[in-house]
């Protein structure tokens, strides 16, 4: 992400040493919540400019090593990277806080409201997501039983919606079967319609069958005819409705 867009008179070279020592002390003292944390250290790092070039890529690193010295893991949590390249606007109109040139006194609340806000809006699309995929889960549970085959094959069913082709070598340490076991799945699921194989021998793979978005739809009560990936945008967009729905505002 460029910063290019930004008008900003950095303090002088001479400043930077004691800025960044106390911005240091700051974020030792600590604060209330990490996400705090992430939103001032970022916002303090691109007033300091501490360098002469990727002060915003500096800044935005970080707010994620905040949020993980915080105890938040997963990278939706850490980084704000794909949020603010999708929201640029939002991003340079925060720092109008810090003002034309650097203030050591410049209120940042502003920039840490937008932030934290940021923050709030890419965890409830993790939530959203996370229901969804919960729901489709279940779907392909009961799509397997119906048919018949065993709960493992959920596993290859799983990727297959998904647009992700299964091999043989693939599905075998996944699902912890044989390669003689393995071949029975597969075979037991490309019959039931869920799989479709293309290739041969060792360089097989396994692909969406023609009743495989059917069922999945028809098991979430999400009608479709389509066989191709169009099904599964239907379904998924359908299911993300609901789920928006089901959750609080």
């Amino acid at each position: 992400m460029s910063t290019s867009q930004l008008l900003f008179e950095a303090p002088t070279p001479e400043r930077v040493p004691e800025l960044v020592d106390g911005a240091c002390v700051v974020m030792q003292a600590g604060f209330e919540h990490p996400a705090i944390a992430a939103a001032w250290i970022h916002v303090a790092v691109a007033a300091i400019h501490p360098f002469k070039d990727g002060n915003g890529r500096a800044a935005r690193v970080m707010a994620s090593l905040a949020m993980y010295r915080g105890g938040f893991k997963r990278a939706e949590f850490t980084s704000l990277e794909e949020w603010w390249e999708r929201h640029q606007a939002e991003y340079y109109a925060a720092f109008q806080c810090l003002g034309e040139r650097f203030d050591p006194d410049a209120d940042v609340t502003p920039f840490v409201r937008a932030h934290m806000q940021a923050q709030i809006h890419q965890v409830r699309a993790l939530d959203l997501r996370e229901g969804v995929q919960q729901r489709i889960w279940t779907a392909v549970e009961e799509a397997v039983t119906a048919a018949g085959l065993a709960p493992r094959v959920a596993n290859a069913v799983w990727d297959v919606f998904f647009g992700r082709g299964v091999t043989p070598r693939y599905y075998r340490p996944l699902a912890d079967v044989s390669t003689a076991t393995a071949t029975t799945d597969l075979a037991a699921a490309v019959a039931a319609g869920l799989l479709r194989p293309e290739g041969r021998a060792r360089s097989r793979i396994y692909r969406a069958g023609e009743s495989l978005y059917p069922r999945i739809g028809g098991a979430l009560g999400v009608p479709v005819h389509e066989t191709d990936d169009s099904a599964r945008a239907i379904i998924i967009g359908e299911l993300t409705k609901r789920v928006a729905s089901d959750r609080p505002r």
